[in-house]
């Protein structure tokens, strides 16, 4: 039978907005401002490192990192994290979300300071500590994101939850910006410093020595927002779900979110004890019982976040490529290395601006008044179309005063994946199964959802290549027109599996989870 709500858990669902909710947002949210920075970066500089430590001698282009190479630096973060997302999510069921939290942290700002000072007496050295340290770094992000967004939904009221979570997500949109700021005024302040013409005027003379700073810098800067918030991380109490429904300590959960409401909560431990040992609280993750309450809902998370994130990631690591070939940032033997990285960070200055963060808090301002299935619907469907308008008239976009619009359309499409399924795919998650597998089953879904991210960062590397004219040492491939064409095929497919995803707006999570329930009345 159903069990009455505990008072804590009710006082949190019915609080009003305060103070503390936007601490909360900040703490959580620095966490996924310095994921992206770190994650996204390194789209600035591999064109760098390519120059710095894979130019031929008397070539008529700047170097540029090899196929296997490239995939490596571009996707050993990616695999870092899925393997992250798994492990951190199980562990936060297990030990609470606060005393992981913090272990994460550390191990990102330990690991983004190593990868800058990645070392060895040879290219192929530098490139593999690079790679390892990238890939622990990948490892703490993984964490980060199962964690903060079950501390996020576990601390916030019913009727604004969404935004709150969407909030914390939407940091990521500042990271990215911020990552692009701080290389343009890196590269700004060498480019200054240290003149030097363009490869095609002198090759030897366009690349000068203090360049290799320039990536290191770039990398290390994202410690400072990590660092910034431990401090606050670990003033903050572990969730009232978690130490009440996992811990089955209601008086412990009534006693530390008394001094975050500054309000009186008071609760019956008898009562609490019988309705935490009460039904449909046992069963696990392998159980016959999860399969059937939640085992489409896992689908659902897993496939939609999947499908997103092949799209996504592909856009995101490889627009200086894209902006290259329709001619937005000019060819690289016309700049020199350090100009390159200005270039690009420009670029992704302006798509952060102009797409990826509006789209961020358009999804804040409607998530919970248009609900989570309304907007990841209408995400997935607008980047189908944006990716048809790009791919269908191709080559239009790519003849000469036809560029700006080619930018503008790719803008839309970061705008609707950002309003749409790459906020709710990370809201979701986090509220619609059980306190003691929901770091778990979000751990899950981000994981899946990297799985597609590797798969767009390693498979557009290859797929996007000339069929005629592949670059050096890239086998032919189907080119940018068709490798939009598959992209917007994978978005159609994350529309038709959003049809699973289950509505959550405006129930507490023990509603929408059916935690105090038993099977028949699950049913």
């Amino acid at each position: 039978m159903a069990g009455k709500q505990l008072n804590v858990l009710t006082t949190l669902d019915q609080a009003k907005t305060q103070w503390y909710h936007f601490m909360a947002i900040v703490i959580a949210g620095m966490g996924f401002f310095t994921d992206a920075y770190d994650l996204f970066c390194i789209s600035l500089v591999s064109k760098l490192l390519g120059r710095l430590y894979y130019t031929e001698p008397n070539s008529p282009n700047p170097g540029s990192l090899p196929p296997n190479v490239s995939a490596a630096v571009n996707g050993v973060a990616l695999c870092g994290t899925l393997a992250g997302q798994l492990f951190f999510g199980w562990l936060g069921d297990k030990l609470g979300r606060k005393s992981v939290y913090g272990f994460t942290l550390i191990l990102m700002v330990l690991c983004s300071i190593a990868s800058g000072l990645s070392f060895g007496h040879t290219a192929k050295g530098v490139i593999a500590t690079l790679c390892f340290f990238r890939f622990w770094l990948g490892f703490g992000i993984g964490g980060d994101y199962p964690l903060s967004a079950t501390i996020m939904s576990e601390y916030a009221n019913k009727r604004t939850r969404g935004a709150f979570i969407a909030a914390v997500f939407a940091m990521q949109g500042f990271g990215i910006l911020f990552g692009a700021i701080v290389a343009l005024v890196v590269s700004a302040g060498f480019r200054n410093s240290y003149p030097a013409p363009s490869y095609q005027d002198n090759p030897a003379a366009s690349l000068v020595p203090e360049a290799d700073y320039v990536w290191r810098i770039i990398l290390m800067f994202g410690t400072i927002p990590a660092a910034l918030t431990y401090y606050w991380r670990m003033k903050m109490p572990e969730t009232a779900r978690y130490t009440a429904l996992i811990a089955r300590n209601a008086k412990q959960a009534a006693a530390d979110m008394s001094k975050v409401l500054n309000a009186e909560i008071v609760e019956d431990a008898d009562r609490a004890e019988r309705d935490a040992a009460g039904a449909g609280n046992e069963w696990g993750l392998f159980s016959p019982q999860f399969v059937r309450r939640h085992g489409l809902h896992l689908l659902a998370t897993t496939s939609t976040w999947f499908l997103l994130d092949i799209a996504f990631y592909s856009q995101n690591l490889f627009q200086k490529d894209i902006f290259s070939k329709v001619g937005w940032i000019p060819p690289a033997k016309t700049m020199n290395a350090v100009e390159e990285v200005f270039r690009i960070a420009r670029a992704q200055a302006l798509i952060a601006l102009c797409g990826t963060i509006p789209g961020y808090w358009f999804t804040v301002g409607f998530i919970d008044i248009v609900g989570r299935f309304g907007i990841q619907l209408m995400g997935f469907f607008m980047m189908t179309v944006f990716m048809l308008g790009l791919a269908v008239p191709y080559h239009h976009w790519t003849t000469a005063g036809h560029h700006t619009g080619f930018v503008v359309m790719y803008g839309f499409t970061f705008f609707f994946a950002n309003f749409g399924p790459n906020s709710t795919t990370f809201i979701v998650p986090a509220e619609i199964f059980p306190a003691r597998l929901r770091s778990t089953c979000h751990g899950i879904s981000a994981a899946a959802g990297k799985a597609g991210a590797i798969i767009g960062a390693f498979g557009f590397l290859y797929a996007a290549q000339d069929p005629h004219k592949p670059e050096a040492g890239y086998s032919p491939g189907i080119g940018i027109r068709n490798a939009l064409f598959v992209l917007a095929g994978t978005n159609f497919l994350g529309m038709i599996m959003t049809l699973l995803v289950p509505e959550s707006k405006g129930l507490s999570l023990e509603e929408i989870s059916k935690e105090t329930v038993d099977d028949e009345e699950a049913a």
